[in-house]
């Protein structure tokens, strides 16, 4: 495989990466550059709204039938995701099925500052990808999440997993990930661009300082939780890594043979590979009380967020441009 090493050494060399680096270094060292918290609430719902809106206005401007069967792919997707990392985590010594569950229900869900960093770099680096890649991550959200606190729940007793199941997916619809995303989505489709010509200014061209500075906290967050890696021994932090390139891997072949560009199969690659640290730990805490946050948390904000980050996006990029080639060779 020819992978571009520029494009992969501009996405190490980005002030995003680099600020994520300082961050990891920063609490590693004892120095505190975490963001106040009502700052990091801001950013989360900015880049939501933001995300929301962009998308929206894209998907009305090519709105048409061709994306029915993109939709449907990413529901099935989304639905064997964590189902995959369920029964691979099998393979880790001294996890349980709840916890296997919440574990999946993590990395079936989907990480709202991986999927922004994968539009970054595919805008940074003049790749064009489909206007209604916003939907897929509400689709691969709901389903990832809905699925893996699913497994979890069976070892519970029926009466309080029914219960459990409900206020979960309950959470995940109305919680602010989906909600926001959703209605900003909404906002963007019914606006279309002369609506959004009014707050693109705002929305689009402070995006990347914003996101910057989040990876500045989520840099410092990842650093306090490294040494959690260290309780269920080195197979999680193997899975967090594998898993990833596995199922980036299987987005990437099933978006190119259902027609997505390149732009758009690394985009769903990146859906499938990223882990939730945001959206899912609230939605697991009220389905799974009894399991242990993080045995989830930390594989997926120390380990699987900054591979994806500095060398999971280029790598997923590469494989979409080899399987595109592929099928045109033979198509």
């Amino acid at each position: 495989m020819d992978i571009n090493w520029e494009n992969a050494l501009l996405n190490l060399t980005s002030v995003s990466v680099i600020l994520f680096g300082i961050g990891f270094a920063a609490s590693r060292l004892g120095s505190s550059v975490r963001l106040p918290d009502s700052f990091y609430d801001a950013i989360t719902i900015f880049l939501l709204v933001g995300i929301g809106l962009k998308g929206g206005v894209a998907l009305r401007e090519n709105l048409s039938t061709d994306i029915i069967l993109p939709l449907a792919a990413t529901i099935a997707l989304g639905l064997v995701t964590p189902l995959l990392a369920y029964y691979g985590l099998a393979a880790v010594k001294g996890l349980d099925k709840l916890n296997r569950g919440s574990i999946s229900a993590h990395y079936g869900s989907t990480s709202l500052v991986t999927f922004t960093a994968a539009l970054f770099y595919l805008d940074s680096i003049g790749v064009t990808y489909e206007g209604f890649v916003a939907s897929l991550l509400v689709i691969v959200e709901v389903a990832g999440l809905s699925v893996g606190v699913m497994l979890g729940a069976r070892t519970l007793k029926p009466r309080k997993a029914k219960a459990s199941i409900r206020g979960a997916i309950n959470e995940v619809i109305f919680g602010k990930t989906i909600f926001l995303l959703v209605g900003a989505l909404i906002a963007g489709l019914v606006s279309g661009p002369i609506g959004y010509t009014q707050v693109e200014p705002f929305f689009s061209t402070i995006l990347p300082g914003v996101l910057g500075l989040f990876l500045l906290h989520l840099g410092h967050v990842a650093g306090s939780r490294f040494d959690e890696m260290k309780k269920p021994g080195i197979g999680l932090a193997v899975f967090a890594i594998i898993f990833p390139i596995g199922v980036g891997t299987l987005g990437v072949v099933a978006g190119s043979a259902i027609g997505l560009s390149v732009g758009g199969s690394t985009v769903l690659a990146t859906l499938l590979a990223s882990a939730s640290y945001i959206a899912a730990p609230a939605a697991v805490s009220i389905a799974l009380p009894t399991a242990n946050p993080s045995l989830a948390i930390a594989p997926a904000l120390a380990v699987t967020f900054p591979f994806n980050l500095i060398l999971g996006i280029p790598l997923y990029y590469t494989v979409a441009v080899v399987v595109a080639s592929a099928l045109n060779l033979t198509g």
